[in-house]
């Protein structure tokens, strides 16, 4: 299905206040300013949802404030993060991939968008090959296609030192479970989070509930995610485990909110979980928006593989205005 949107009728709400970049000048989006026409795909990984933008052929130089348009699920397209497909930046490398939250932010890493960033560049026919390299802001990673549609994405060794996930446990309560190390968080709502932290190009505080459709995603999930243990905020992931192969999670995204899935919350717990002794080695992970299956050897410098589905949503145009 081809979509096609446009937006200047929205200027009046926009002035009102009903949106995310309330308090912008007038003349940002006034009807009388230029509005830049985009093209862009909507597309979804497990629920994750994103807008792809294609910037092989040269920059768009959008704003933060152009981002979060995009990202808002009133007056924009509506995502969870915002994909830009770039030329690859070095020799051996075949893209670079950048992610904007829906909060504008650039962020590290996205691993349910990464599979659906391997789906975008086959199908638009910018690459024919099964198994690409990537740039992202931490580094590379690799992502296949498999025969069944579905996409593999290495996703590199899980970093487990504070210092670099980045997460200072100064002053906190340290336990050990199964030789991993957990820590008591305690949290602006007078509650209380024992979350062991992981980055996985990004930083996760991931933590074991008894129930996940009752635990306190949303309570606690802002509170966790600006915790000063963490200085560049983290996601918050509550973990359900079912069995030794199987959990449920939920995961409360630095600046998008609770997600229907999270790739790299989803690796993340999978990683706490083996470390705390409650995994095997191959586990499928269940999120509100699908299934996503988790791999690790757990050794240290082993990378997390993670398998799971890409699926296009539509297309079409956005005028965007010059916020």
């Amino acid at each position: 299905m081809r979509v096609m949107r446009h937006y200047r009728s929205r200027r009046r709400d926009l002035l009102q206040g009903h949106s995310p970049w309330a308090g912008v000048p007038a003349a940002a989006v006034s009807g009388d300013n230029c509005l830049m026409r985009i093209r862009f795909t909507k597309m979804q990984g497990a629920g994750n949802d994103f807008v792809v933008l294609d910037e092989t052929a040269g920059r768009l130089k959008l704003s933060t404030a152009q981002y979060r348009f995009l990202a808002d699920r009133h007056f924009g397209v509506g995502a969870d993060q915002i994909l830009t497909v770039r030329p690859s930046p070095s020799a051996g490398l075949d893209f670079e991939y950048v992610i904007h939250n829906a909060d504008g932010g650039e962020v590290e890493h996205c691993g349910n968008g990464a599979r659906c960033f391997v789906r975008y560049v086959r199908d638009k026919g910018l690459t024919n090959k099964t198994s690409i390299k990537v740039k992202v802001q931490r580094g590379e990673i690799a992502l296949r296609m498999n025969p069944d549609g579905r996409v593999t994405v290495n996703m590199g060794a899980p970093v487990l030192t504070p210092s670099q996930i980045p997460f200072n446990p100064a002053g906190l309560v340290e336990h050990m479970r199964n030789g991993c190390p957990t820590w008591t968080l305690a949290l602006g709502d007078g509650s209380q989070a024992q979350i062991a932290a992981v980055s996985m190009g990004n930083p996760h505080a991931v933590q074991v509930v008894t129930d996940v459709a009752t635990a306190p995603v949303l309570t606690q999930g802002p509170w966790i995610e600006r915790h000063s243990a963490f200085p560049n905020r983290v996601n918050a992931g509550f973990m359900q485990v079912l069995s030794r192969t199987a959990i449920q999670l939920r995961v409360y995204e630095r600046g998008a909110g609770e997600t229907l899935a999270c790739g790299t919350g989803a690796c993340a717990a999978v990683v706490a979980g083996i470390r705390m002794g409650l995994l095997d080695t191959l586990v499928d992970v269940h999120t509100p928006g699908g299934v996503l299956t988790i791999e690790w050897a757990a050794q240290a410098d082993s990378p997390v593989l993670m398998t799971g589905p890409a699926t296009s949503v539509f297309e079409g145009e956005i005028d965007l205005p010059e916020l």
